[in-house]
């Protein structure tokens, strides 16, 4: 073992106590400033009575935290805050860090609660198949009987971390059936179908807390791979769930395809925010050459010269003193230590390694998507975006890893419904930070875009809120759902304070904005944690789980960027379910509706001229209209040639990643032309 010196010990000492230091001050960030006329900026702050702003999305129905799920002392109180969202029929399941909430949608203007389940231990992330309800549970509070009392002591037979099965057939009598233990708790989990054995379901395990001692948990290990190949790092856990019989969930499989990647290189934190933490000063050339005179602290972050103000100095020398158990005035070995560590300080918050560290890759997911219908699966695992074979649902094996040093946290994926696109959303700060003002990069804590060609990433572009926030709001990339207007690549994005954006990203290079919602800031004066944890598209509606303020349910209303015939394609599409980390392959029944869809994009793309467009409009709705069947066939024929003709003298598609909408106007209308008897 290689002992430290003791100037080496004290600068480690040093930097360990910077960081303990900076941890408190990084709330108070400035505010951005921005000259943009969004409605989105500036919007007054309130909990329940913030100022609200809107585009293309009309809220329809908000209703507030339920009693025991909220601290009336503390809105944003961390142990209460509402997290993510699954649907099953007319029931939407919310789930957090105290429980459950069961909401009945069979009105989504009027969500009435049905029943809560107080059930702390995390996030509460939930997912739900046929009469079972899956819960995580992460934090080491968590208890076996769901209570509250927490658990104490290192090691305890009362304390779980894993996924919880609940039976749901009679949700007034609702009971766990099953506690599936794993090794670092369950932080998010993915329900994989077997395309082979529907009486089966798997459960894809992303825990990212601390690995349990084996003496809670057998098996369990944070020893490195070199040590232990059976390390609970760089992995996850799959469970194996017989339908029939729940209760004989187990850990079937611990697959380590996160070993053999290094560390990629990480923007960190911006400048600005390191300079106002660590109480560094910008200083011209003349400034600095008087500073390193006098030998002042100095750092230099991307070509510029920073300087440590004095009352940092003092604060963080005297720190050093405390951890080292020493009074007395700092001696010049204290001041010089101070000076050799805060370079490496400033380096590793911008992402940086010091010279010689090397540092490890990511030991864990922080979320799965899996796209069975093409055998995919994106792994949000940290460091990295990966791609997933899981034609094998109990042996998922990574095919490709990406990196990005724009990405501080890989955190969620989403496939477009073809599977040639996946987008990957980067979690810089964590959720709790202010990531959205005008002074943050674009392409930190946003969305990357790439392609998929022969189980390859490649990456597009970049996609982030496109209205500045401040300091008071925590914004950054988080989970969002496709919404099924056929012909285009929609999303709709929770983005914490920053609101609900929707955009779309058929072009992969050219992604936009087209709909938005947001309100104020939870309070004007300090940031308290709230905003959009979910927002997916169910059955016509966007429904979003807010972190401090309850459940939103919007509608999408039609505008530049979408006609009503797109939205009602849309909402023609009905599912019985939905898991957002489970991605279902989107099908369009073949209806009139879809047709205007797609007649509509090619107006819209000019490769329609208005008298064209009108004219299959006006063919459209005779068919539609039509006396008898044979009518209607013989009408759809008539449209459906037209629309070949018209196919073969019109131009390419300008759009980059828009599909053959001639194709597909043609196919929807044989479809139902066959259709009718």
């Amino acid at each position: 073992m290689n002992v430290p010196t003791v100037p080496l010990r004290r600068a480690l000492l040093l930097a360990a106590a910077l960081l303990a230091l900076t941890a408190g001050a990084h709330a108070q960030n400035h505010t951005g400033h921005t000259s943009s006329d969004d409605p989105r900026v500036g919007l007054r702050a309130g909990w329940q009575d913030a100022a609200e702003a809107a585009s293309n999305l009309e809220l329809v129905a908000h209703v507030p935290r339920p009693e025991g799920f909220f601290n009336p002392d503390d809105p944003g109180d961390f142990s209460m805050m509402n997290a993510d969202l699954a649907f099953k029929g007319d029931t939407l399941f919310l789930g957090g860090f105290n429980g459950i909430q069961v909401w009945n949608i069979a009105d989504p203007s009027k969500p009435t609660l049905r029943l809560t389940i107080d059930c702390p231990g995390g996030q509460g992330d939930v997912s739900v198949h046929g009469n079972l309800l899956f819960m995580s549970v992460e934090e080491t509070r968590g208890r076996l009987d769901c209570g509250a009392e927490g658990v104490t002591g290192d090691v305890s037979a009362e304390r779980f971390r894993g996924v919880r099965i609940f039976d749901i057939s009679d949700l007034d009598h609702l009971t766990q059936v099953a506690a599936v233990q794993t090794c670092r708790g369950s932080h998010t989990h993915t329900l994989v179908p077997d395309p082979n054995d529907p009486s089966t379901v798997y459960i894809y395990v992303s825990g990212t807390s601390q690995v349990r001692p084996g003496e809670e948990l057998a098996g369990c290990s944070d020893a490195s791979p070199d040590e232990d190949p059976n390390t609970s790092l760089f992995r996850i856990e799959v469970i194996r769930v017989p339908l029939a019989h729940p209760e004989q969930a187990a850990v079937v499989n611990s697959p380590h395809f996160l070993l053999g990647l290094a560390g990629p290189a990480s923007h960190g934190e911006s400048p600005s925010d390191i300079a106002s933490s660590l109480g560094l000063q910008p200083v011209t050339s003349d400034e600095a050459e008087a500073a390193r005179s006098r030998k002042a602290f100095m750092v230099t972050m991307k070509g510029k010269d920073y300087v440590m103000s004095d009352e940092s100095v003092t604060r963080s020398l005297a720190y050093t003193m405390q951890m080292q158990g020493t009074t007395g005035t700092p001696t010049a070995e204290d001041s010089s230590a101070l000076r050799a560590a805060l370079p490496d300080l400033v380096a590793q918050r911008s992402g940086n390694q010091p010279s010689g560290e090397a540092r490890p890759g990511p030991t864990a997911c922080h979320d799965i998507t899996v796209y069975p219908a093409i055998g995919l699966a994106g792994g949000a695992c940290g460091g990295y975006g990966l791609l997933l074979d899981i034609h094998d649902p109990a042996n998922p094996t990574r095919l490709a890893a990406a990196a990005d040093s724009n990405f501080a946290y890989w955190h969620s994926a989403t496939f477009s419904n073809d599977g040639r696109k996946v987008l990957f959303s980067d979690e810089w700060g964590g959720g709790l930070a202010p990531r959205c003002r005008d002074t943050d990069r674009t392409e930190w804590g946003a969305d990357a875009i790439f392609t998929l060609e022969d189980s390859t990433l490649h990456q597009q572009s970049y996609y982030k809120l496109p209205a500045a926030q401040t300091s008071e709001e925590n914004c950054v990339a988080h989970n969002g759902s496709l919404i099924p207007i056929p012909g285009r690549d929609v999303m709709v994005q929770a983005w914490y304070q920053g609101g609900v954006s929707v955009f779309d990203f058929t072009d992969p290079m050219h992604p936009v904005e087209i709909a938005y919602f947001d309100r104020g800031p939870m309070d004007a004066s300090r940031m308290v944690m709230g905003g959009y944890w979910s927002t997916y598209w169910y059955n016509g509606y966007i429904y979003g789980s807010e972190i401090g303020r309850g459940l939103d349910v919007f509608k999408l209303t039609p505008s530049e960027y979408l006609t009503e015939n797109e939205i009602a394609a849309a909402e023609s599409v009905q599912n019985p379910a939905l898991n957002t980390q489970n991605q279902t392959q989107i099908v369009w029944p073949a209806s009139f509706a879809v047709a205007r869809a797609y007649l509509d994009q090619l107006a819209r793309e000019g490769r329609l001229s208005s008298d064209q467009a009108k004219q299959l409009a006006d063919e459209l709705d005779r068919a539609e209209n039509a006396g008898s069947a044979a009518d209607q066939r013989a009408a759809v024929a008539r449209i459906t040639e037209s629309v070949r003709q018209m196919g073969q003298s019109a131009g390419p598609a300008p759009t980059t990643g828009a599909p053959d909408r001639f194709r597909l106007l043609t196919s929807t209308l044989q479809t139902l032309s066959d259709a009718r008897p």
